[in-house]
C-alpha cells in the first residue's frame, strides 16, 4: 500500500472544475503533500475539493469491466488481452496484475485524496468558520466512504484497510463485515458534518452533482450510500431509515442521482465504457443468459444492448470458446455520464428492505420498476422467498453493467447461479490482496 500511495497520489496534476466539465491540468508549482497539509489557502482547499471529484473517474472502466465479466453479465470478446477471457473466468487472479491492482489503486486514490482534503481544511490558513469546515469534512468523508465501499466489495473476504491516513503507519486489513461497519460510521460522521455546514458549500461541484450540490442535498446522496451499506449488512430497518432521508422517489426519474461526467475538451477524459456498435475491437458481448431470462417486452434489453451486426446482418461473435449475439450498449456516447447511485437502485433497495416488513409495499416498489420496463405488474407469490427472487431479477436488468450483479449473487449466496461456459472456468468470489499489501504484511 505504501508503494501504491507514494506513486498514485503524486500531485503533479490536479483537476480544474467547470460547471459542465472536469479538466485535468498540470499544476505549474508541482505542489507537495506538505504544502497542502499545512497552511493551505482557500484556493488550495477548493482545488483539492474539485480534484477529489475529478479523480473518482480515473480507471473507472477497470472496476466495472472486471466485476461485470466475473459476474457473467458480459464478456470481453475483443481479443485485445487474453486475460479477460482467461484469468478473469478461470482464475486464479494474479495478485500483481492490472486486473487486480488497477481498480484497487484507483479506489484508494479517492480515499487518500479525501484524507488530504480533510487535513488541508483543518490546517488551512484561510480562517474558515466552523460551518465551512463542516461542509468540506462532510463532503470528503462521504467520498472516502464511497471509495472504501467499492474496494471492500471487490476484496470481500480478503478484507481491506480502512485506515490509510498515514502511508508510513497503515492500519490493519479488516474483514468485510468490519469494513462495512467502519464505512457506515464514516457516512454517519459525514452526515453530521453536513448538517452543520450551512446552506452552501465553499467549493463548486460539477454538473454531475446537479441537485446534490448543497450540504442538505449532498446529505441525501450520503444517506443513499448508507442505505446501500445497510442492505449489504442485511439491516433492513436501518436501510429504510436511510432511504427515508435520501433522494428516493417512487414517482421520480429512475436515473436521478449523482454521476461521473466526462468531456473531450482540454485534458478531460472520456467515458471508456462506451463501446462503438458493430465495430471490430469493440466486442463487449452480453451473456446469452441475460437475454434468455428476460421477460418478453422488457425495454431494458433493447436500451442496454444491441445485436452485433456485420454488413447490416446480426452476427454472433465467437472468441476463445465464448460467444455472444448482443453487444453492450449501456452508454450511447463517449461523454455519457456514469451514475454513482440512481433512484432506480434506491427503489429496489426500498423493495428489498420492505420484504418481511411490508410485503405489499415491496410489491408496490417492484411494480414501479416493472412498469417503467414495460413488463406490467408483479403477479407472483407474495412471500419473502418469491419477492427476494423478484428483486434480484429486477436488479439484474435495471442495474446491468453497473457493478451489482456479482455482489448481489454473492450476498444472496447464489454464486452457483453464475454460468460456466467452458471446461476449466470457475466462479470467483473475491479479488486477491495485491502483492504490495502482502509485502507490507511480511507475507
Amino acid at each position: 500500500m505504501k508503494k501504491i500511495l507514494n506513486y498514485i497520489f503524486t500531485l503533479g496534476a490536479i483537476a480544474l472544475l467547470g460547471s459542465c466539465s472536469l479538466d485535468e491540468v498540470d499544476n505549474p508549482n508541482a505542489p507537495t503533500f506538505q504544502s497542502f497539509e499545512d497552511g493551505a489557502t482557500q484556493a488550495d482547499v477548493r482545488l483539492l475539493a474539485v480534484g477529489l471529484e475529478a479523480v473518482m473517474r480515473n480507471d473507472l472502466e477497470f472496476h466495472y469491466q472486471t466485476v461485470s465479466i466475473i459476474g457473467r453479465e458480459y464478456y470481453d470478446l475483443t481479443g485485445v488481452d487474453p486475460r479477460f477471457t482467461g484469468e478473469l473466468l478461470k482464475g486464479p487472479l494474479d495478485n500483481n496484475g492490472f486486473l487486480t491492482t488497477r481498480a484497487y489503486a484507483a479506489w484508494y486514490k479517492i480515499v487518500q485524496s479525501a484524507n488530504l482534503l480533510e487535513k488541508a481544511v483543518v490546517n488551512s490558513s484561510a480562517g474558515f468558520d466552523n460551518a465551512i469546515i463542516s461542509g468540506y469534512l462532510g463532503y470528503a468523508k462521504t467520498m472516502k466512504a464511497y471509495g472504501l465501499l467499492m474496494n471492500a466489495n471487490r476484496q470481500y473476504t480478503n478484507g481491506i484497510r480502512v485506515d490509510v491516513a498515514d502511508p508510513n503507519d497503515l492500519g490493519p486489513i479488516v474483514s468485510y463485515e468490519n469494513a462495512l461497519s467502519a464505512i457506515m460510521t464514516l457516512l454517519n460522521e459525514a452526515n453530521s458534518d453536513l448538517a452543520s455546514a450551512g446552506d452552501d458549500f465553499d467549493f463548486t461541484l460539477s454538473s454531475g452533482f446537479g441537485g446534490f450540490d448543497t450540504p442538505a442535498t449532498f446529505a441525501e446522496f450520503n444517506r443513499a450510500l448508507a442505505a446501500r451499506v445497510a442492505i449489504y449488512q442485511n439491516d433492513k430497518n436501518t436501510a429504510l431509515s436511510m432511504l427515508n432521508n435520501s433522494f428516493l422517489d417512487l414517482d421520480g426519474d429512475l436515473d436521478a442521482g449523482p454521476a461521473h461526467i466526462f468531456g473531450l475538451t482540454g485534458n478531460d477524459i472520456s467515458n471508456a465504457q462506451f463501446y462503438i456498435q458493430d465495430q471490430s475491437g469493440q466486442e463487449f458481448m452480453v451473456h446469452d443468459s441475460w437475454l434468455a431470462a428476460a421477460e418478453p417486452g422488457d425495454t431494458r434489453v433493447t436500451s442496454k444492448s444491441d445485436p452485433y451486426e456485420v454488413n447490416g446482418d446480426p452476427t454472433r461473435v465467437n472468441f476463445d470458446g465464448l460467444t455472444g449475439i448482443n453487444q453492450v450498449f449501456l452508454y450511447k456516447s463517449n461523454v455519457d455520464p456514469v451514475s454513482i447511485i440512481r433512484n432506480e437502485e434506491l427503489i429496489l433497495l426500498y423493495a428489498e428492505a420492505q420484504i418481511g416488513n411490508n410485503n405489499a409495499e415491496a410489491v408496490n416498489a417492484i411494480n414501479v420498476v416493472r412498469t417503467a420496463a414495460g413488463i406490467g405488474p408483479y403477479a407472483g407469490q407474495i412471500n419473502a422467498a418469491a419477492l427476494s427472487d423478484e428483486v434480484l431479477h429486477q436488479r439484474r436488468y435495471s442495474l446491468f453493467g453497473e457493478g451489482h450483479r456479482w455482489i448481489d449473487l454473492r450476498r444472496f449466496d447464489r454464486l452457483s447461479d453464475i454460468p460456466l461456459d467452458r471446461a476449466g472456468d470457475s466462479r470467483i468470489a473475491a479479488f486477491p490482496t495485491p502483492v504490495t499489501e502482502n509485502a507490507v504484511l511480511g507475507n
